[in-house]
């Protein structure tokens, strides 16, 4: 079972997405939070997989309480959910180690596969949202792409091949097909990749890609 957790301020919105989950066959939903400090305090009373994570909210907001629950010895992965008007905010929360983020009013059945795909270690993005988010605030100095590039350049060449894959989105599945590797050798790669460029999922280690000039 995919154990998880929804914050939201919106009590009628926190219903909405519990019913939505679950009536969804290998999700259960274990506890719910109004706020960023309530998550963190339900994150360490329950073992969580996945969290659906609103931005604005009281006391603590989605993304300070993003960044605590992946401070913790078994952090949860954790889903952003935003509107278009709150694009700024949810860049931040990428960075703050979210996996992914949805709009609030994405299809049920994609919130559904959303929740399973990160729980599997993948990442997923609202594909509009996300290149809008990138394009328009993820403008780094010139710094911060010298930074990137000396990541980039302790890849392999295979891994550097992995990692220009994994920043357009492909799933590990893709990435084998393409490069014609095992699933288990891709998966090998995808770690590398991680702990070399020091980050801590696939969306960051795509900003760290598009910093150093591996993507449009």
């Amino acid at each position: 079972m995919i154990r998880t957790m929804i914050v939201d301020d919106d009590t009628l919105v926190r219903l909405a997405l519990a019913d939505i989950l679950s009536d969804a066959p290998g999700i259960c939903v274990v506890a719910q939070a109004g706020d960023g400090i309530e998550a963190v305090e339900q994150a360490r009373a329950h073992r969580l997989d996945v969290v659906l994570m609103d931005v604005r909210m009281p006391r603590m907001n989605g993304i300070t309480a993003t960044e605590r629950l992946r401070a913790l010895p078994e952090p949860p992965q954790v889903i952003t959910l935003t509107t278009f008007d709150l694009d700024e905010y949810v860049y931040s929360s990428i960075s703050a180690g979210a996996a992914g983020f949805l709009l609030k009013d994405t299809d049920p059945a994609e919130i559904i596969r959303a929740v399973e795909v990160v729980a599997a270690g993948q990442a997923m993005l609202h594909p509009v949202a996300a290149r809008r988010l990138i394009d328009r605030y993820h403008h780094t100095a010139r710094t911060e792409t010298v930074a990137a590039r000396s990541r980039v350049d302790r890849l392999t060449p295979r891994e550097r091949d992995v990692l220009t894959r994994l920043a357009v989105g492909a799933s590990n599945a893709e990435i084998a097909a393409e490069l014609r590797m095992q699933l288990s050798t891709v998966k090998s790669h995808v770690s590398r990749v991680l702990a070399t460029l020091e980050v801590g999922n696939r969306v960051q280690a795509a900003l760290v890609a598009r910093d150093a000039g591996l993507t449009d």
